[in-house]
């Protein structure tokens, strides 16, 4: 029997969580949808502020009220410490909310600024039901035009932009945590292609790619799998002659700007391209471990691949 599914939507402020949250509820049929916001409400309300000064403070301005501000180096550190104070108060209520869903065998998607990667425990719930935790992504010029379009729109965000600085805090410390504790993240520049990229986690269908490109090649090939497709990278594996057993390399590229920067190194330093050209030359092909939201996404990729002339033929 199928398990049910949790699925936790995590970013700053106007990162468009809320949006892409909705979409994927509609795409999956999943009528239950929290945000963070309400269940923060509830703890407010029972825990007062003089005694969680933090948890009564926005998400952005919780370090005024840290009692150790003197403990900090910097401010970005002050910033993230009061965050993750502030969302301290919230995981609890979260982490009951996700156990009952689980006990009513419901699937349910939880968004908001409060999941934050290493402070909720999503192990304890592994046995009982499908836990899918996603950090969303974005450049600062798309998310401070949010901020403002939403300011405009429907009156809110104002306060907001005055604390954009430290809502781009929060949005690095997230990313820390997300790599630090392997959470998935998602670049938002395309609703489309976000909630493209989590339903390839989700329902991911997966094949194996031999491939002949060569190290300037690899960037088209990228583009093919990530770009144009929506696609994931999960491993390349180079079998190396003389060694029974391959050299193997996780990959886990579900980020485009992250892929995208590795290209562009790659290109612009000279000692990587030509280590990278040395691995390429010790093996006759790559088997790149490729995923997809569906198996007709992953043939669209090979078919693509073999027309550009990139497929090993055996």
């Amino acid at each position: 029997m199928r398990k049910p599914y949790v699925i936790l939507i995590g970013s700053a402020s106007g990162i468009g969580k809320s949006t892409i949250a909705a979409e994927l509820a509609k795409k999956l049929n999943i009528k239950h949808l929290i945000e963070s916001d309400f269940l923060r409400a509830v703890v407010r309300g029972i825990i007062g502020r003089e005694y969680a000064p933090a948890l009564h403070s926005s998400s952005y301005d919780a370090y005024k009220n840290l009692r150790t501000k003197n403990k900090y180096d910097n401010y970005t550190e002050l910033v993230s410490a009061g965050f993750d104070e502030h969302a301290s108060y919230v995981i609890p209520a979260v982490e009951k909310v996700i156990q009952r869903a689980i006990t009513d065998f419901d699937d349910i998607i939880i968004e908001g600024v409060h999941l934050v990667p290493g402070l909720i425990d999503i192990d304890q719930f592994g046995s009982d039901a499908s836990i899918y935790f996603f950090v969303l992504s974005s450049d600062e010029e798309s998310h401070k035009e949010r901020f403002v379009k939403r300011a405009v729109q429907i009156h809110r965000g104002g306060k907001q932009l005055e604390f954009f600085s430290e809502n781009r805090i929060i949005h690095d410390h997230l990313l820390s945590q997300a790599d630090a504790n392997n959470i998935k993240i998602i670049d938002t520049d395309s609703i489309e292609k976000s909630i493209a990229q989590i339903l390839a986690h989700i329902n991911k269908s997966t094949t194996t790619i031999k491939l002949i490109n060569t190290v300037d090649q690899l960037e088209d090939v990228v583009n093919i799998i990530i770009n144009k497709n929506n696609g994931n990278l999960e491993q390349v594996s180079y079998p190396i002659a003389g060694f029974k057993d391959p050299l193997i390399r996780k990959v886990t590229a579900t980020n485009a700007e992250a892929v995208n920067r590795f290209i562009k190194t790659i290109n612009n330093k000279k000692d990587n391209k030509a280590d990278l050209n040395k691995l390429y030359n010790l093996s006759k092909y790559r088997e790149m471990t490729v995923s997809g939201p569906s198996q007709e996404v992953l043939d669209k990729i090979k078919k693509e691949l073999i027309e550009k002339g990139y497929v090993y033929n055996e």
